[in-house]
């Protein structure tokens, strides 16, 4: 692998980081205009994002290696759990807190992972990471209700957790699919999974299916390709040529621009010990890269 297909890797996985991080932001503009429930929205979000891809397939010949095993079975529906918590915990606790504390336990949740299959002890250095992450996580977590954007912290809290460990799963379970298959038959699969997962859930969840505001579905257009179909499509191509850390670089990238793009379009604003959490996570996320 050369020098400068890692770098173009790398390249790919932080626009995909930064695509990620307008997701919460769209997400409550949404919510401001059409009563949508977060399932309506991720699911519209997976269900749009597949048939943009299965379109590509078909046009560029590639529609018949589309293939569902289990391994792009169990990718596909932990991106679809991944996103509806990020979005449940995005209403409950702010576009802020809900990103960084999702993507900031991820890199822990792997590290553990790949310690215990190696069986080899995590080296000092690691540890001195996860340990600042987790205290990162700590000062995020008591004080997400600062003005932070929700009224129901320690929910938010939690849902974000869940959504790491399920983001965590994906980058485990999708990185060896990518060294086999194209990109884009491994984002296509998993698309088309979680659609198929979240559809049922949304129409029980209750809440409205649908909206008359053309602005409405211009946004979920915008989510569904730009920071579904294109945002995994360049995580999965960026993983094909780069470390396992390259994950935890876009991890390091989203939380950056979620938190600039709340601040200056919702006004969410964080406690100052919210603030040192924050730069703790961000800090031990670049230290496992």
């Amino acid at each position: 692998m050369s020098s400068l297909s890692a770098r173009l890797g790398l390249v790919q996985i932080c626009l995909a980081g930064v695509l990620w991080g307008t997701g919460g932001l769209v997400l409550q503009i949404v919510r401001a205009i059409t009563p949508m429930s977060v399932l309506t929205v991720s699911a519209y979000r997976m269900l749009i994002a597949a048939v943009v891809l299965l379109a590509v397939l078909a046009l560029v010949g590639r529609l018949g290696d589309l293939r569902l095993d289990l391994r792009t079975v169990v990718v596909g529906v932990a991106t679809g759990l991944y996103q509806a918590l990020y979005f449940a915990s995005v209403v409950a606790v702010g576009v802020t807190v809900s990103t960084v504390v999702s993507l900031g336990i991820a890199p822990a949740i792997l590290l553990a992972g790949e310690a215990i299959a190696s069986r080899q002890r995590p080296s000092g250095r690691q540890l001195v990471v996860l340990a600042t992450a987790l205290t990162g996580l700590v000062l995020a977590s008591a004080y997400a209700g600062s003005g932070a954007g929700g009224d129901r912290p320690v929910t938010g809290v939690l849902l974000a957790i869940a959504s790491g460990s399920a983001y965590a799963l994906t980058t485990a379970v999708g990185r060896p699919l990518v060294q086999q298959r194209s990109p884009l038959l491994v984002t296509a699969g998993a698309t088309g999974v979680g659609a198929l997962a979240l559809t049922p859930l949304a129409l029980l969840g209750g809440g409205s299916l649908v909206s008359s505001s053309a602005t409405v579905w211009a946004w979920l257009v915008y989510l569904g390709v730009a920071t579904m179909a294109l945002a995994y499509g360049l995580l999965y191509a960026g993983l094909r040529t780069t470390r396992s850390s390259a994950a935890t670089v876009a991890s390091l990238m989203e939380p950056v621009a979620a938190s600039v793009a709340a601040a200056a379009v919702l006004g969410e604003r964080l406690a100052a010990p919210a603030v040192a959490g924050v730069v703790l996570i961000l800090v031990a996320v670049a230290g496992l890269a």
